[in-house]
Order: C-alpha cells, then sequence, then structure tokens
C-alpha cells in the first residue's frame, strides 16, 4: 500500500524480533559464503531518526528498541543491539542498513520500494554504494526476475506492511514461486501476529512448503490497547542452521522480556 510508511513504527516492538533474528541470519550468511545476491521487496527508506516526528508521534520505539538500550537487555540479542548503538537512534538501522553492514564485500544488494517518499529517502540512505541497485518497481515481479550469479548465494527478505489482507494473499501466492525459483537459496518472511488470529492459517500454510523455521514471539496486551498486534515472527526458508539456535533463543528472550 502506497500510503504506509514505516517510520511511525521503526524501533517497535515487531521491528525488534524482526531485525534482531535478521540481523542473526545475515551474520550466519556471511560467515558461510563469499557473496550474496541480497534482494528485498519492501525496503522502506533503510534507515530511521528515532528522535524524530514520524518515530516521536507515537511513541513506538519507546517499548521496543529504546527500552531494551536503556534497560539491559536478554543475551541473546546484544550483537544486533551492539549493531544499533554504533549507528545511534538517530539513525537507526533498517533491514537495508543491516544487509549493507553484515553481509560480505562482494555482495550484490538490490532493494525494492514502491512508495515514492521512502524510495527517495532510501536512494539517499544507501548514497555511493556501488553494491547497491535501489528500484523504484513492484518487488514481488522484480525479484522473482532475478537469478544469482556463480558463487553468489541468493537471499530474499519479504517484509510488506500487511495493511489488507490482500497483502497476505499476494504472499500466499508468490513464497512457493519464489522457492520454486530459488531452490538453494535463503527466502525470509516477516509476519505480523494479529489479536484477531487472522495470520494463523496463513502460518501454517508457511510451514507446509518446505523446510523452515518459524522464530515468533508475542507480548503482553493492555485491554485498552487499540493496536492490531500482539507479536511478530520471522519464517526462514534455507537459511543457516546455525542461525536457527540463534534466531530462535532471540524469540524466547523476547517472550521472557516482553512478559516482565
Amino acid at each position: 500500500m502506497l500510503s504506509y510508511q514505516h517510520g511511525f513504527h521503526a524501533g517497535n516492538r515487531a521491528d525488534v524480533l524482526k531485525h534482531a533474528v535478521l540481523h542473526a541470519i545475515l551474520g550466519a550468511v556471511a560467515k558461510e559464503t563469499p557473496g550474496a545476491l541480497y534482494v528485498e521487496t519492501h525496503s522502506g527508506r533503510g534507515r530511521y531518526d528515532l528522535t524524530g516526528a514520524q518515530a516521536t508521534k507515537g511513541g513506538e520505539a519507546e517499548d521496543g528498541v529504546l527500552s531494551l538500550l536503556n534497560d539491559g537487555c536478554p543475551k541473546p540479542l546484544r550483537p544486533w543491539l551492539d549493531f544499533v548503538r554504533e549507528r545511534g537512534t538517530a539513525d537507526y538501522p533498517g533491514s537495508p542498513a543491516l544487509a549493507r553492514g553484515l553481509l560480505p564485500a562482494s555482495s550484490r544488494m538490490i532493494f525494492f520500494e514502491k512508495h515514492p517518499t521512502e524510495h527517495k529517502e532510501l536512494v539517499k540512505a544507501v548514497g555511493q554504494d556501488d553494491r547497491v541497485q535501489v528500484k523504484h518497481a513492484d518487488g514481488y515481479s522484480g525479484a522473482l526476475k532475478l537469478t544469482p550469479r556463480g558463487g553468489e548465494k541468493m537471499v530474499c527478505f519479504v517484509d510488506p506492511s500487511y495493511e489488507t489482507s490482500r497483502d497476505i494473499d499476494a504472499l500466499a501466492l508468490w513464497t512457493p514461486r519464489a522457492l520454486k525459483r530459488w531452490p538453494k537459496g535463503i527466502v525470509i518472511l516477516w509476519l505480523p501476529l494479529f489479536k484477531d488470529g487472522r495470520e494463523a492459517e496463513f502460518g501454517e500454510y508457511l510451514t507446509t512448503l518446505d523446510d523452515c523455521f518459524v522464530a515468533g514471539a508475542r507480548w503482553p496486551m493492555d485491554p485498552l490497547d487499540e493496536g492490531a498486534l500482539e507479536g511478530s515472527a520471522i519464517v526462514a526458508y534455507g537459511a543457516p542452521a546455525a542461525s536457527r539456535a540463534a534466531s530462535l533463543a532471540i524469540a524466547s528472550a523476547l517472550q521472557s522480556w516482553w512478559a516482565r
């Protein structure tokens, strides 16, 4: 949806799970391969100012990454939080920044973003990085046209807004095509966990498509909270074995942290 801008939600609890697990997976990829073709279908602007107008309007980062930075943190999240600290809360790293910071120097990266403002900001965030292409185009169709070169590991991260049920429908159709297109690749999906459970059947469907792991965590809900989410999850196909244990440890630690 072209109305969605992630800056209003950057650093929230859903982001914490998403980015900490993605950090673990990409770190493991970097240790196992000399280079990757890394693709994002919904890239956002790449980095976010958590002290700026968008992020502070709803204050969602206060219960997310800021609480972890200010109040200690569980051990499994420390590698990701160290990455965040190096950049600071005024330059909070989104998934493109994680990829640029973690993947081997020989990697290629292609970021798709349809929202015109987000695309413009992403171009600024990337700067003169010759490893990166930023495309103002549909990520689903664009990604499926790509093929890794010899020696490259295909890695694709999918993070739609889920503003409507059409997002789930689109991903349900796209995922089996992607797994067939890149049988030796890594496909990483972010999945919101809704209070009404609307994602449950879809989540079960995803686990039947191929071997994968699911790392997810829920937080206690205030009865007066009108937000739609109560948790966040990553579904990862073909990810390095080492990242499975790390990702599940992150999810378990967050579940306990939020339940305090």
